[in-house]
């Protein structure tokens, strides 16, 4: 069974959680989207505060965390910018998929540079 969700599925959960946030919100216009968009200031805090629990940086707190934490804060991240995206843009899965593409093509094209010896060109 293949574990990775499609993207429809992904997007229309997203829209979910969405609705639910802006029915739930205290703040309302610009000053919730960037709220919103704020959000992911604390979950990286968080990734941060598990990895160094997990690996036991702070001597007075020792071994507080668990990698399985620290994939759980990751998906927190990665779920809060997909709310933050679909907040700014009703469009935010093409915009996502585009983007991907984009950082994709510019990545595997640098890479593919790198396998070529520098003489060779």
């Amino acid at each position: 069974m293949n574990e990775q969700s499609p993207a429809p599925e992904l997007w229309s959960t997203i829209d979910a959680l969405c609705e639910w946030l802006d029915t739930n919100r205290p703040v309302e216009g610009r000053e919730g989207l960037l709220l919103r968009i704020l959000k992911l200031s604390e979950e990286v805090g968080e990734v941060a505060e598990a990895v160094i629990g997990a690996t036991g940086q702070n001597p007075r707190k020792g071994v507080t965390h668990t990698w399985k934490d620290v994939e759980a804060e990751l998906c927190d991240v990665a779920i809060t910018a997909l709310l933050a995206l679909r907040t700014l843009t009703p469009q935010a899965p093409e915009v996502f998929a585009r983007h991907l593409e984009r950082v994709t093509r510019r990545s595997t094209a640098r890479s593919a540079q790198a396998d070529v010896p520098r003489g060779s060109l």
